[in-house]
């Protein structure tokens, strides 16, 4: 870990909210984009706002679909170098859910100029440029504002076959889902903040939200993939459940198979969680069913905004086999079958 230049602040403490904890909650959020609904839609554009996915998706001839998305937030960490690998690698992320290969990025950045100096602001920018460069994509550009929170992040841009393009719509009753990260992001940077989280720690967090989500395109190949999403800010339960809401079925989690960051429950149990942690639920816990006796750090775990999180993937059980051996092949080695997609109306069931 950078220590800040003399003088200087900790990043984190220019931050009100730090990596997707930053997010605003669901209900409110879905509130904000209704008047939305009304804008005109092009034929071409495949994925909208209509099931809230990862990216856009728009289809520029029978071969190729353009997916656009972006994603920017405060500082997570301490440490610009980490910072900026962090939010270009969350940022990149959507293009891989959607089963795409990223293509080039832009930048988004705002700094407290009068607050950082131009050396730490340049590590942040050559953190994600770092990023990019592993996902084999050039910054071809981008935006820069004076802004009282550090801000940094990218619009980044991937190409898929329309016919291979992965929503977060399409699971049916059957599959099974995998989860290709460990969860604990959120309550790590909780840890981080107070000054409580070990070296281990932080570099458990740091090799988690710096490792690009490249089976995506992989996965993508496969038929009997019906459905990929990335886990980030709004926890494991609010992707899930934006998952079943959009298929029309219920997913069933197994609690007990969802891999955990070393040490996260732990540090939950000491009382590092995010307020994004609690906001999340209160978006959207009506719609969860927990098992009698479910522990509320279990439940704060389970809505834990992760930053740069995993992808889940719905399957056929025929080619869970195969999607594991994918996320393996990319170095995914936690990557593990966590629950199953059933009939139902769009809620999330755990045992």
């Amino acid at each position: 870990m950078d220590t800040p230049i003399s003088g200087e602040p900790r990043l984190t403490s220019l931050s009100h909210g730090g990596g997707c904890g930053c997010k605003i909650a669901p209900g409110v959020l879905a509130g904000l984009l209704r008047g939305t609904s009304m804008l005109p839609v092009p034929e071409a554009l495949i994925v909208g706002i209509e099931t809230s996915d990862d990216a856009a998706v728009y289809r520029l001839n029978d071969d190729q679909a353009l997916v656009a998305t972006t994603d920017f937030f405060m500082p997570i960490v301490d440490d610009p170098l980490d910072f900026g690998r962090i939010a270009a690698t969350n940022a990149i992320s959507d293009v891989y859910a959607m089963g795409a290969v990223p293509i080039m990025a832009l930048s988004l950045v705002g700094m407290p100029i009068d607050v950082l100096s131009p050396e730490t602001i340049a590590r942040i920018l050559e953190g994600g440029a770092a990023a990019c460069r592993d996902a084999g994509i050039p910054i071809a550009g981008g935006h820069t504002i004076d802004s009282v929170e550090a801000i940094y992040g990218l619009v980044a841009m991937g190409l898929v076959h329309p016919d291979r393009v992965k929503r977060n719509s399409g699971a049916r009753p059957g599959d099974v889902l995998i989860l290709g990260k460990p969860l604990g992001v959120g309550v790590m940077s909780a840890a981080l903040k107070k000054g409580v989280l070990s070296q281990d720690g932080y570099r458990a967090m740091i090799a988690a939200t710096t490792r690009l989500n490249t089976p995506g395109p992989d996965l993508a190949q496969i038929d009997d993939v019906h459905a990929m999403t990335d886990v980030t800010g709004f926890g494991l339960a609010g992707h899930a459940l934006e998952m079943a809401r959009g298929s029309g079925c219920d997913i069933r989690l197994d609690w007990g198979s969802v891999p955990l960051l070393a040490g996260a429950r732990d540090l939950a149990a000491q009382g590092h969680v995010t307020g994004a942690s609690g906001r999340n639920w209160v978006s959207y816990g009506n719609d969860v069913s927990l098992p009698d006796g479910f522990a509320r750090i279990e439940r704060a775990l389970l809505s834990d905004p992760q930053t740069s999180g995993g992808l889940l993937v719905a399957c056929a059980p025929g080619s869970a086999d195969r999607v594991l051996r994918v996320f393996r092949d990319h170095g995914f080695a936690e990557a593990a079958v966590i629950g199953e997609a059933v009939e139902g109306a769009g809620r999330l069931v755990l045992s």
